[in-house]
């Protein structure tokens, strides 16, 4: 007996011992200064982003990659290559052959952003996005445990930045079933981010933001709401996916008032998917089938609700 109980205690001083050690480790410190390696790779990764140059996606990841390599203290870079990872799998539908490989992206984008949190916890936007790739690589896994962590990350993300997180929230989780309580949350979300965003509870029938283009700012935590350098096309991106939402709940109606929203910006003229917008208000009644993937090998990319469709990302960012 006394032999058992030796052997019972090495093995818990072990297990002690491993989890002592791992838990008491120093952390990485965040750099203060960052290299001219990992601006070069900033300046590339933002020329590539804004042009929409799905197809650069490879230079990119390897320059800003070497960066980090050089420097994995900096949590810029480690949320740039986050931010690459998840566009390439997010406009998949840009690829003629999509390859099962592709969710490799959702695994890096996690990591990366996981290292951007614990290198930055003051920066909620990397949060959201660690949330958002961790249930991406959930979906893939079909691991509930791993789900549950990506939600309530999600919902620690809303509480530290709801002008931004709550469109991130809702938007990753715009492509459950329509009938599905997620998808009811995500609508859900969407519309408070737009009362947070002007201050008042919109009218759900008569969405018409025109009293409101007023408040347009590119400072403090409301530029979430408005065009910003960083999404030159943000403004008309929310209100396409958001009447992209409404259409695949079947509100077809007040999902056109919605997407009307988007002609209010002053850079309407020169976004990219403005046709498509006008195609989406026309063909608003027909697409509840399409964007709820009723209509199978009749539904073009285009036909795709915008979370699954080739500017899943692009429809924001690219100038």
């Amino acid at each position: 007996m006394r032999s058992i109980a030796l052997v019972l205690t090495a093995c818990v001083l072990m297990v002690g011992c491993g989890y002592i050690a791992e838990h008491t480790t120093p952390g990485k410190h965040a750099a203060t200064v960052r290299t001219g390696l990992a601006s070069r790779a900033d300046e590339l990764f933002w020329s590539t982003f804004h042009a929409g140059a799905y197809d650069q996606i490879p230079s990119a990841l390897e320059a800003l990659t070497g960066a980090y390599l050089a420097d994995p203290t900096d949590a810029v870079t480690a949320a740039h290559i986050g931010w690459l990872h998840i566009w390439r799998l997010s406009e998949r539908r840009r690829l003629a052959s999509v390859p099962a490989t592709i969710t490799d992206d959702a695994v890096l984008a996690r990591r990366y952003f996981q290292e951007a949190v614990a290198l930055n916890q003051s920066e909620p936007r990397y949060l959201g996005f660690l949330a958002s790739s961790t249930l991406a690589e959930a979906a893939i896994h079909h691991d509930e445990r791993l789900t549950r962590r990506g939600y309530f990350m999600l919902l620690d993300a809303i509480k530290a930045w709801p002008e931004f997180n709550l469109f991130t929230a809702g938007y990753v989780m715009s492509a459950q079933p329509a009938e599905s309580k997620n998808f009811e949350r995500a609508l859900a979300w969407q519309w408070l981010d737009v009362d947070v965003c002007v201050g008042e509870k919109v009218d759900h029938k008569n969405p018409d933001f025109t009293r409101f283009m007023r408040l347009a700012t590119t400072e403090g935590r409301k530029r979430a709401c408005w065009n910003s350098w960083i999404a030159p096309h943000n403004f008309e991106g929310f209100f396409m996916n958001m009447g992209d939402m409404l259409v695949k709940a079947g509100d077809w109606q007040s999902a056109r008032r919605l997407y009307e929203n988007a002609k209010l910006s002053p850079s309407y003229s020169q976004w990219p998917y403005r046709v498509l917008l006008e195609q989406r208000i026309r063909d608003a009644p027909d697409n509840v089938a399409a964007f709820r993937g009723n209509t199978g090998a009749n539904s073009s990319a285009e036909q795709q609700i915008m979370i699954n469709s080739p500017f899943a990302c692009a429809a924001c960012h690219q100038q």
